[in-house]
């Protein structure tokens, strides 16, 4: 199975395309960090992570999206710029028909760490574990997209998809 995973942020967004195949390992096939500029209107920020994330999966075809759940913060102003973030995220996952799978922060610390209450070393480390990865600089956003698509691989058939636009 082909997923495509995604850290959802404003400023920046975490992608990830990760593949399963019977009886083998996960297998990083994309990532990276999507940054928008401050200098670019709210608008212009929102169709930059839509257009980015439509050439990801232009590209890679993935077979189901999964996305991390917005985690409420005391900062409103964030909140709200990520949800709007999260809105246009989800637009693209719609139009390409994709099963949406959607994961709290705390369902994928305990997938990939073992331990909900994980920091994001500790995260970023355990990826660097679970996949083979590529040497090369990756911000947080990135090794949180990348441990989403691991847990949604990781239990995929056991769950049914919060969206499932094929049935739509």
């Amino acid at each position: 199975m082909r997923i495509l995973a995604i850290d959802p942020g404003y400023e920046r967004l975490g992608i990830a395309v990760l593949e399963k195949l019977p009886k083998q390992k996960e297998m990083l096939l994309y990532s990276a960090c999507v940054q928008t500029m401050k200098g670019l209107s709210h608008a212009r920020r929102l169709l930059k992570i839509a257009s980015e994330l439509r050439k990801v999966i232009d590209e890679f075809n993935p077979e189901a999206a999964a996305i991390e759940t917005l985690f409420f913060t005391t900062n409103q102003k964030t909140v709200m710029s990520v949800a709007e973030a999260r809105g246009a995220i989800l637009v693209e996952i719609a139009r390409a028909k994709l099963p949406v799978y959607e994961y709290t922060p705390l369902q994928i610390k305990i997938a990939v760490t073992g331990y909900g209450r994980s920091d994001k070393r500790q995260v970023a480390e355990m990826v660097k574990k679970l996949v083979a990865l590529p040497l090369s600089k990756r911000l947080d956003d990135e090794y949180d997209a990348i441990a989403v698509g691991l847990t949604c691989l990781a239990s995929v058939h056991h769950r049914q998809p919060t969206t499932n636009h094929e049935t739509d």
